[in-house]
C-alpha cells in the first residue's frame, strides 16, 4: 500500500494526506463533542450524591443541556403555572444549577437526566412564608410528573421547537463556540425534537380524556414499566398512586417473603431499584459495570438511610394511651408477621385499579427484557395481583396522603369511617398539618398550588382500610398522637 502510495504523482499525494488529516481532524471533533464520555462529577456527601448523582440515565433519556435551559422560557404557556421547571413542583434548593433529582454530565455536550431522587425527596413547612425544609428519600407530594412529561412531548410537537426560535434564547445565556452553535441547530435540536415527539407513543396513556389527572405526589407506575420497559399497546387499565417514601429498605426481608410495590409485585429492594433506574434511563445500559455500581451504592444508602423522626412536639402522656389502642387496632397488619405481605384486597376494601394494572404476564415479560441485558435480580413476582402490601409505619408522618393511591389527607382523616373522609381536597400544598398529621389540603394557598383529588374518580376512592375508626374522638386524637412517634 506504500509502494503504491509512493508511486502517485506528488500532487495527489498532498492531496490524500491534506484528506487523510481532514478526516482524522473532523472524526476526532465528532468523537469530543458528540460521544466522549467525560468523568461523572463526584460526591464526598452520600446525601449529595443522592441528590444529584448521575445513575446513566443521560446517555439515552439525557435532554441536551442548553435546550433544557430555554424550554421554560421559549413555552411558558405550556408550564402549568409560573415559575419555570418549579412550577411543577420540584424540589430546589437555593443557589443550585437544576433540581433536586436533575444531573448533568458531559457525553460530548452537557446533558439533563434524572435520578431517583426528582420523585423521591419530600418537603414540608411549618407556614406559609417559611422555608422548606427538605427530607430526601422521602415521597416528592408537590411533583406533578404527568404535567412534566406532558410538557417535554408538548413542547416537541410545537413548531417553535426550532433552531429558529431556539438558537436566539440559547445564544442569550451560553457562549457556545462556533462548533456547538453549528451542532445545536443541525443537529442537536433536531435529533433532540425527534426523539421527543417519538416518546409520544408511550405517554399515549397520559393524554386519555377519559382518566383524570394523576395530580401532584403520584404516578402511574406499573403503567410505566409496561409501556417503556415492554413497550406493550397502551390497553385501558390507569392505576396511579402515591410517591412512596424509600428511606430504610432493610427492613424488607426476602427470607420473610416480605414484597415491595403497593401490590406486591417486586421481591426486593434490590429489584426494584434496578427496574427503577432502568425505566428512568428507558434503555439498556450502555455500560453495565457502572450501572450496577450504582445500583449497589444505591441499594447501601438506601438500605441503612433511617426515616425521620417527627419534628413537632409530641404530647407524650395521650402517645401513651395511643400506644396502647395501636396494639389492639393496628399492630396485626403493621408490627407483625403480615408486615410487608399482601392482605388480601376483600379484607382490606381499597381501590383495585393499581392492583389491576399488572399481571403475571406483564412481570415475566419484564423479567425477561432484564435477563436479555444479562442483569441479575429476583425480579418482579410472576403470579397474580391479589391485594396490598401492609405497609411498615416508620416516618409515617410524612407519608401524607395515605392509602395507597393517596385518597387520604391526614392520619386523622384515615381513623374516620370511609364515609366521613373528604371526597375532594387539595393535594401538592407543602404547609404541614402537625395536629391531624398531613398537609393543609384546602384553601386559597393549597388551591393556587395543589391539584384537585376527587375522590369518586376512577382510581382515586378512599373507601376500605376500616381499621380503628370505630374509635370515639377523644381514642382517635391519641392514637394519631402515637403514629407521630413512629
Amino acid at each position: 500500500m506504500i509502494k503504491i502510495f509512493r508511486r502517485l504523482p506528488r500532487w495527489l499525494q498532498l492531496t490524500g494526506i491534506v484528506l487523510l488529516t481532514l478526516a482524522v481532524v473532523v472524526g476526532y471533533i465528532g468523537w469530543d463533542r458528540f460521544l466522549r464520555v467525560y468523568p461523572e462529577q463526584q460526591f464526598d456527601d452520600p446525601v449529595e450524591r443522592f441528590k444529584y448523582g448521575s445513575i446513566g440515565a443521560e446517555q439515552d433519556a439525557g435532554i441536551p443541556y442548553w435546550i433544557f435551559y430555554v424550554l421554560p422560557r421559549v413555552f411558558a404557556d405550556k408550564l402549568p403555572g409560573p415559575g419555570g421547571y418549579a412550577s411543577f413542583g420540584v424540589a430546589w434548593e437555593p443557589g443550585k444549577e437544576l433540581p433536586i433529582g436533575f444531573t448533568k454530565r458531559r457525553i460530548g455536550f452537557d446533558r439533563v437526566a434524572n435520578n431517583c431522587a426528582v420523585c423521591h425527596t419530600a418537603s414540608y413547612r411549618t407556614q406559609h412564608n417559611a422555608s422548606p425544609v427538605l427530607v430526601p428519600t422521602g415521597p416528592n407530594h408537590t411533583l406533578d410528573l404527568e404535567a412534566f412529561f406532558r410538557f417535554l412531548v408538548d413542547c416537541a410537537k410545537d413548531p417553535r421547537f426550532h433552531p429558529d426560535t431556539l438558537m436566539p434564547e440559547i445564544n442569550l445565556a451560553a457562549d457556545l463556540d462556533w462548533i456547538d452553535r453549528l451542532a445545536y441547530r443541525y443537529l442537536i435540536i433536531p435529533i433532540t425534537r425527534k426523539r421527543l415527539i417519538e416518546r409520544e407513543q408511550q405517554f399515549e396513556w397520559i393524554y386519555r380524556h377519559d382518566f383524570p389527572e394523576w395530580g401532584r405526589g403520584r404516578d402511574d407506575a406499573m403503567n410505566l414499566t409496561k409501556y417503556f420497559m415492554i413497550r406493550w399497546p397502551m390497553d385501558d387499565s390507569f392505576g396511579p398512586t402515591d410517591m412512596p417514601s424509600i428511606w430504610n429498605l432493610g427492613k424488607y426481608r426476602h427470607e420473610l417473603d416480605h414484597r415491595m410495590n403497593f401490590a406486591g409485585d417486586s421481591h426486593d429492594a434490590y429489584s426494584v431499584i434496578i427496574d427503577s433506574a432502568l425505566g428512568l434511563m428507558g434503555a439498556e445500559p450502555k455500560d453495565k459495570d457502572d450501572f450496577l455500581g450504582h445500583i449497589d451504592w444505591l441499594h447501601d444508602y438506601l438500605s441503612n438511610k433511617p426515616a425521620p423522626n417527627y419534628p413537632f412536639e409530641i404530647d407524650q402522656a395521650k402517645a401513651a394511651h395511643g400506644a396502647r389502642l395501636f396494639t389492639q387496632h393496628c399492630a396485626a397488619c403493621h408490627t407483625s408477621e403480615r408486615t410487608g405481605t399482601i392482605i388480601p384486597l376483600a379484607e382490606i376494601g381499597t381501590d383495585r385499579e393499581r392492583m389491576d394494572t399488572w399481571n403475571e404476564k406483564a412481570a415475566a415479560e419484564a423479567n425477561r427484557v432484564v435477563e436479555d441485558m444479562d442483569i441479575e435480580r429476583r425480579g418482579l413476582v410472576e403470579a397474580p395481583m391479589s391485594g396490598y402490601v401492609a405497609q411498615f409505619l416508620d416516618g409515617i408522618w410524612l407519608r401524607a396522603p395515605y392509602l395507597h393511591n393517596g385518597s387520604v389527607p391526614t392520619l386523622h382523616d384515615l381513623l374516620l369511617p370511609p364515609a366521613e373522609r373528604p371526597q375532594q381536597f387539595y393535594r401538592g400544598y407543602d404547609v404541614y398539618d402537625p395536629g391531624r398529621v398531613g398537609y393543609v389540603t384546602s384553601g386559597a394557598e393549597a388551591q393556587r398550588a395543589g391539584t384537585l383529588h376527587d375522590t369518586s374518580e376512577r382510581a382515586n376512592s378512599a373507601q376500605g382500610h376500616d381499621f380503628g375508626t370505630a374509635l370515639a374522638d377523644d381514642e382517635r386524637w391519641a392514637l394519631v398522637e402515637y403514629l407521630k412517634t413512629l
